[in-house]
């Protein structure tokens, strides 16, 4: 492999450019039709795919919270049923947490990844395929069921024994328990494919001191996901073998214990909160760094503090269980370490400031978003050292207390970072930007209507309000504040659909954007808007963190892979030195055939533990043709 210098004055290599990349286009394109967009691989497409899927999920959700404030603006209200209401709620939950929260930011991390490290494609692209069929049907299986008034009434967690077969009849619980089966299937084949992506296929000169902090994040995040979602699929498993089968995992009269579900659900709960927020943080890092027009301050300690976090989140789960009865001296653990995990938070957010404050910000929307998540989530810090009391907690757990902290914890920490990455990456995917006066408004609406939202339910808790009560009486005094909270959810739906109705119109008419119109440092601009099918022409070659800052005049790039096969670069794990070059498979149909079989075999075993036996066949026929060995190399994973 050979390295040269592209730039405007190496005339050869710009003669011979147009005729490489027709030929990796060739190569590498997804071809028009209904079949090809169904047998793609390119990770661009089902990263986009994720995305707008995810976004729907939230859509979804958001009306679901809008119809629950509606609900409880008044006293008795008679909106709706009880047992409709234990639908929404649960369905809420569920959807935004399993469907929306995690899925978009390894959905961010699908399209970005690749070309942040400098490759042409995600490693195991068919399992990449494969995850998005099973996520989507994991989806469509909670959505129809709950249009069929069988969605779960079981709550986000499920809490054994009301989910269990003495009290949960009908398959309202059995569905949720395959949903997350679905959802965590889906979790787990993106977060390997990261793992391999950001250790082998870097690009040359990438060292581990050099990669981006959103791709630092995604891979602490990987290892979360690794690490924490067995617990999730464990627990779902034995309470569908619980209702299905008749075994007792959670049955104290039979020898099963109803605290160990939440153990196993709180061990998975509590990680998934920063798997949620550790994309957010790398997506903050990368947006300061480009919008204050300088290297980040303390890179070391930015990964230090995601590292610590990630580590830290395991140690946590119990203080979901303070009200439970456990010993006192277990209790006082999981305190200093809910305690000490703000920590490596605090480092992150003087970091950022610091960066700002010896830069020269420019205030654009993707920026006034950063400024709006420090703030709330500040807010959610503070409140989450508050009830990491015991004392504390035991008085305001179950109350609308709690609603206020972890909705200031997972949208102010996550989604308004995610929305301020939108609109920064927004002309990387589609090549037009969005519009910056109705970004302002967009960012107004949803910061104030946000804030007037959930700040109240903190004063709501501490009145007694309790959560997951469809109704209250005229003479509690909670009645004005729930309406003025309902009011103020208007203002933060409104900032929302006009995200929506921006995103949209920007898509089809927005502004031209150019390669790289915020003069970014990494190296996702040093392609096109939106990039070609192979990413990049040549591989790119970094000596820095800021490649494109630093090497303004050129791009180093390396030579020597074929333009009439797929290949990658595989790179060393430490110093990202080229050691091969490797196929990487071509588009197939069969995750998708794949993913439909076990689809089938897993909604039928909701009715038939039978259909994990039959419904095996069909699934070993698909995996069989997706992995029988072929003449072409590329077809070979």
């Amino acid at each position: 492999m050979t390295e040269s210098v592209i730039g405007p004055d190496t005339r050869d290599a710009e003669l011979e450019r147009p005729l490489v990349d027709a030929a990796l286009e060739n190569t590498w394109a997804t071809a028009s039709g209904f079949w090809s967009a169904l047998a793609t691989v390119d990770h661009k497409i089902i990263g986009r795919r994720y995305i707008l899927t995810a976004f729907a999920f939230l859509a979804l959700g958001g009306v679901l919270a809008i119809l629950m404030r509606l609900q409880l603006a008044r006293p008795e209200a008679r909106l709706i049923g009880p047992d409709r209401y234990n639908q929404i709620f649960t369905m809420h939950g569920a959807n935004m947490m399993f469907l929306f929260a995690v899925p978009v930011m390894e959905a961010m991390a699908v399209y970005l990844v690749p070309l942040m490290v400098g490759t042409r494609n995600i490693a195991f692209p068919r399992l990449n395929a494969f995850s998005y069929w099973i996520y989507l049907a994991g989806g469509l299986l909670l959505w129809v069921s709950f249009v069929l008034d069988m969605g779960p009434d079981v709550g986000w967690f499920a809490y054994v024994p009301l989910s269990g077969p003495q009290y949960g009849a009908g398959k309202r619980a059995d569905i949720w328990a395959q949903m997350i089966t679905f959802t965590e299937l889906s979790a787990l084949a993106v977060a390997v494919e990261i793992v391999v992506t950001v250790f082998k296929q870097r690009a040359p000169g990438m060292t581990l001191d050099r990669i981006p902090l959103f791709v630092w994040s995604m891979l602490v995040t990987a290892f979360l996901v690794i690490l924490a979602m067995p617990s999730i699929m464990v627990a779902s498993t034995s309470l569908i073998l619980d209702r299905l089968v008749g075994t007792h995992f959670f049955n104290p009269a039979e020898g099963g214990d109803v605290l160990l579900w939440q153990h196993l659900f709180w061990f998975f709960g509590h990680p998934e909160v920063y798997i949620i927020f550790l994309p957010a943080v790398g997506m903050v890092s990368t947006l300061i760094v480009t919008f204050a027009r300088r290297p980040v301050f303390g890179y070391l300690a930015l990964v230090m503090a995601l590292i610590a976090t990630g580590i830290l989140s395991f140690g946590l789960w119990v203080h979901h269980m303070f009200v439970t009865g456990l010993p006192r001296l277990g209790e006082s653990f999981f305190t200093a370490s809910s305690m000490a995990i703000a920590i490596p938070a605090g480092v992150q957010i003087f970091c950022w400031i610091a960066t700002l404050w010896d830069g020269k910000p420019v205030w654009k929307t993707p920026l006034l978003f950063v400024i709006g998540f420090i703030f709330t989530f500040v807010i959610g810090g503070l409140s989450g050292v508050m009830v990491a009391s015991v004392p504390f907690d035991a008085q305001v757990h179950d109350t609308y207390f709690v609603v206020a902290h972890f909705h200031y914890v997972l949208i102010g920490g996550s989604v308004f970072p995610l929305i301020g990455g939108i609109y920064y990456w927004f002309p990387k995917i589609t090549g037009r930007m969005m519009s910056e006066p109705v970004g302002h408004w967009v960012f107004g609406l949803i910061f104030i209507g946000f804030n007037l939202t959930f700040f109240p339910m903190h004063i709501l808790g501490l009145q007694g309000m309790p959560r997951r009560i469809y109704t209250y009486q005229p003479d509690m005094p909670w009645h004005g504040l729930n309406l003025f909270v309902s009011a103020s959810a208007a203002v933060l739906a409104a900032g929302f659909l006009l995200f929506f109705i921006d995103a949209l119109r920007s898509a089809r008419a927005g502004l031209p954007a150019g390669a790289n119109p915020w003069d970014a440092p990494t190296l996702e601009w040093a392609t096109s808007s939106p990039p070609p099918s192979f990413n990049f022409a040549r591989i790119p070659v970094v000596y820095g963190a800021y490649p494109l800052w630093e090497q303004r005049e050129a791009l180093s790039v390396a030579d020597g892979l074929r333009v009439d096969r797929r290949e990658l670069v595989v790179t060393s794990l430490v110093a990202a030195e080229p050691e091969a070059r490797e196929s990487s498979p071509r588009n197939s149909i069969w995750p998708l055939w794949a993913a439909i079989t076990t689809t089938v075999m897993l909604i039928w075993s909701i009715f038939s533990p039978w259909a994990v036996v039959w419904g095996s066949i069909p699934v070993a026929i698909a995996l069989i043709g997706w992995f029988w060995p072929k003449r072409v190399p590329e077809d070979e994973a």
